[in-house]
């Protein structure tokens, strides 16, 4: 029995891969792999970078009643006596909680580690970072100490922070602008196959057991590992090189040894054109960016993005599907494999959009996700709410919360690292990231600390709300957002200065105060 499912988990890995390489991504960068090594990066990239973040995401799922018993014995044999109730609640509230403040800690630090090391060397930093965590981590259950994995969630969550930012700053700043979205687009790829792993990795058959879980925990450090041995042979991102450093010649070197031989002329006059763009607008920090009427409006609309992405329910679906499906009548011991499902059709969803982002372009992408999302929460609140009227309406909502993975992936969470990597020239580039990065952990604590009371109060109708931010999000990208595909930087930033709302711009309020 125990064969067979490894067998069939086996085949699904398979199959995923498979499905990877055949997509148009993998397809236009096996024509270039003869001539450079691009391929071979984006692969360190993305399991040294979002792949970590998406594994400790759900890896602690599955440990998680190990790790209260632990805390239970290891709190007894130094006291003598049980802790209370409450207390083991309040330290694994502090072990899941504390993995985000971490991660705001590392979000903020981007400016001062990935400005002056750059992207490659601050990759090699973060993974240190977390190879430091998992020492802490597999030596805290040896030392019988729960403080030991709070400081080791505390520090993933810093390498965590660091690494998402810097990880999809490298992507955009290696890619050409023909395939600016479908190299951002591996970024979400790897999140989604690293929450997969976590919730793989934790099954009972592989590593989901009481005496592994410490290495469970683990794993991607091995990565990591690779990362430090292998990265040094590449090249720094050659939009850095350039801009940053000016150094044309190391720029051209790596922009050979990525993607082939050339002189790659049209990219070496863009990044010109950037620079000097760059002289009369020197790099700003992230309180600056904010106060820049410049990049408002860029600042506005990818701020609103990732607030709707966090805020559309999708964090809260782990919470709901093991109901969901107790209600559809699927057994209670093969719904962990239902969500292994979830988890695979988000992998797949990725990979298709990679054949529709450099097509259909981002701005569709967003608000018809959106749309669409929207109506699956409104369809999921009917149906939830006349669960008992018959015997087949349970069984529609699995199929919706599928469908929301699929139009959540395929529009707006796919599309979103190709945006923020688009919209901002490089001087602003670094201080959005960090802007962005303290956000997404804000609003993941957020959830984390009060999801849980707003679910309880508003029971099914929570869905209700998640259908009215997913709707903000289709008008607002619909109105406000210009298509970004096949266009330089410097092109998309006059669009975003061309936007009025109520016939006047952010930009002309700027002049007026400048005259005055």
């Amino acid at each position: 029995m125990m064969t067979d499912m490894k067998l069939g988990i086996l085949v699904v890995l398979l199959n995923v891969t498979h499905a990877f390489l055949s997509n148009p991504l993998c397809s236009s960068l096996s024509l270039l792999q003869t001539r450079g090594n691009v391929l071979l990066l984006i692969i360190i990239l993305g399991f040294s970078g979002s792949f970590q973040l998406g594994y400790q995401t759900t890896g602690l799922s599955s440990p998680s009643p190990f790790i209260q018993r632990f805390i239970n014995s290891s709190w007894y044999e130094r006291y003598g006596e049980p802790p209370p109730p409450q207390t083991i609640t309040m330290i694994w509230s502090l072990i899941v909680s504390l993995y985000a403040v971490g991660g705001l800690c590392g979000a903020i630090s981007v400016k001062f580690i990935t400005g002056p090391l750059g992207r490659k060397k601050a990759m090699i930093c973060s993974s240190c970072i977390a190879i430091l965590a998992a020492t802490i981590m597999l030596t805290s259950k040896v030392a019988k100490s729960y403080e030991m994995i709070i400081l080791a969630r505390i520090v993933y969550g810093f390498a965590s922070g660091l690494t998402a930012s810097t990880h999809s700053m490298y992507l955009g700043e290696i890619s050409p602008r023909r395939l600016r979205g479908v190299l951002t687009l591996t970024y979400a790829t790897f999140l989604s196959l690293g929450k997969l792993s976590g919730q793989l990795f934790g099954l009972s058959e592989i590593l989901g057991r009481e005496e592994l879980w410490n290495i469970l925990l683990s794993v991607p450090t091995v990565f990591s590992v690779v990362q430090i041995i292998v990265l040094p042979f590449f090249p720094e991102a050659p939009r850095y090189l350039f801009i940053e450093k000016g150094d044309d010649e190391a720029c051209k070197k790596a922009l050979q040894s990525l993607w082939g031989k050339g002189d790659y002329k049209e990219e070496m006059e863009e990044m010109l054109a950037e620079q000097e763009a760059i002289k009369r607008a020197p790099p700003k920090n992230p309180l600056q960016l904010l106060r820049d009427r410049t990049v408002r409006w860029q600042l506005i609309i990818i701020l609103i993005i990732y607030f709707c992405n966090q805020m559309s329910g999708m964090s809260a679906i782990s919470v709901f599907s093991f109901d969901i499906f107790m209600k559809a009548g699927i057994q209670k011991d093969k719904i962990r494999y239902v969500t292994l499902g979830l988890g695979l059709t988000e992998i797949l969803t990725y990979i298709c959009c990679g054949m529709l982002i450099e097509r259909a372009g981002r701005r569709v992408l967003f608000w018809s996700g959106y749309g669409l999302m929207a109506s699956c929460w409104v369809f999921a609140t009917v149906t939830l709410t006349l669960k008992d009227s018959s015997d087949w309406v349970p069984f529609i909502t699995p199929g919706l919360i599928f469908l929301f993975i699929i139009f959540y992936s395929g529009g707006p969470s796919g599309s979103t690292p190709a945006l923020i990597n688009e919209i901002f020239i490089q001087s602003d580039r670094l201080a959005a990231f960090v802007l962005v990065g303290m956000q997404r952990w804000f609003f993941f604590a957020f959830i984390g600390l009060v999801f849980p009371f707003i679910i309880s109060a508003l029971d099914s109708y929570c869905f209700v709300l998640f259908a009215c931010i997913c709707l903000l999000g289709c008008v607002f990208t619909f109105f406000f957002l210009p298509e970004t595909k096949g266009k330089t930087l410097l092109d998309i930033s006059k669009e975003f200065r061309a936007i009025t709302f109520c016939g006047k711009s952010f930009l002309e309020e700027d002049v007026v105060e400048t005259k005055l």
